[in-house]
Order: C-alpha cells, then sequence, then structure tokens
C-alpha cells in the first residue's frame, strides 16, 4: 500500500496531462475545422459574386443583340449589322468569361447553346423564337445552380421558365437601364 501512496499522486497527474493534451489537440480540431469552413464560405461568396456580375453583363449583352436583331427586317441594313456584329462579338467575349468562372459544365454549355442561337438570329439564319427561348431557360437555370447550388428556387415570385431569382434581378436591372 506504501508504493500507491507514491505512485498515486504522480499516475493522477500524468492522467491529467494526458486529458489535457487530448482536451487541447480536440479544440484544435474544431477550431481548424471552423476556419476552414470559415474560408470555404467566403470563397464561396466571393466566386458567387464574381460569377454574378459576369453573368450580368452576359446578359446585358444578350438583350442588346436580341433587341437589337428583332428590330432589323429580315433582309437587314448596312449600319445596323455592323453594330449587330460587334454587339454580337461582345457577346461571344462575355461568353468567354463565363466559361472562365462557371463553376459547372452545364452552365458553360448553356451559355454557348444561348449565344449560338443569338448568333444564329442576329445573322438572319432563321432562329426560331422557340428554340431562342428554351436556350434562355436553359441558360438562367444553370446560371441559379451555379450560383446557388443544391438550392431550390421559391415558388414565389418566380418560376423555372423565368430564371426565378436572377430572372428579377436581371429584368430588375434592365428596366432600370431602359428607364421604363
Amino acid at each position: 500500500m506504501g508504493s500507491w501512496d507514491s505512485l498515486g499522486p504522480a499516475v493522477l497527474s500524468l492522467a491529467g496531462v494526458a486529458l489535457g493534451a487530448v482536451g487541447t489537440l480536440f479544440g484544435q480540431y474544431l477550431a481548424s475545422r471552423a476556419s476552414s469552413r470559415q474560408l470555404e464560405a467566403q470563397q464561396s461568396t466571393a466566386h458567387r459574386s464574381e460569377l454574378k456580375v459576369v453573368i450580368l453583363k452576359f446578359l446585358d449583352i444578350a438583350f442588346r443583340v436580341q433587341k437589337a436583331t428583332s428590330a432589323l427586317p429580315h433582309g437587314g441594313s448596312g449600319g445596323a449589322d455592323n453594330a449587330i456584329t460587334e454587339l454580337v462579338e461582345d457577346m461571344w467575349l462575355a461568353h468567354a468569361e463565363i466559361d472562365l468562372a462557371a463553376r459547372t459544365e452545364p452552365l458553360r454549355g448553356a451559355a454557348y447553346r444561348f449565344t449560338a442561337r443569338l448568333t444564329e438570329a442576329a445573322r438572319g439564319e432563321g432562329a426560331d423564337r422557340a428554340v431562342l427561348h428554351r436556350a434562355q431557360v436553359e441558360f438562367m437555370n444553370a446560371a441559379y445552380d451555379d450560383l446557388w447550388p443544391g438550392q431550390r428556387r421559391s415558388a414565389e415570385g418566380s418560376s423555372a421558365s423565368d430564371g426565378g431569382g436572377l430572372g428579377l434581378l436581371v429584368r430588375g436591372r434592365l428596366r432600370e437601364r431602359t428607364g421604363s
């Protein structure tokens, strides 16, 4: 029993040190995990912000191409053709920005198809309005999914065919620019 009197405090001290070390390591693990989640959230927010700017720029140019194309007679006119050609080139550059900034392949593909349909319409290659609208809806859906992955859209004030919340944002920006 005499040896326990001398070993007991030493064993209890070692157990306390070991327990403290385990507690410290566990605390460090939790802090590291929380900071990595915070960093991931910050990076996601920054990417979403950058992508939103790129998408809005693309949609602004696409809207101007649609507007210019619908204003032309089927035969086209010289001066207007040059302006439309320049808009189409700007639209392809904006498409390239989306291609670089997009996280997902569906957004890249939808942006390409929408740009290609608008280019066909601008060249007077008989782009069907329904095909163009489907390409636009597909793009808006892919943009929403890339901006807010895994989130469902609310049924209130949006639908799959109008681009959801992003569609409302775009329409608001376009109204600001056109003054209507």
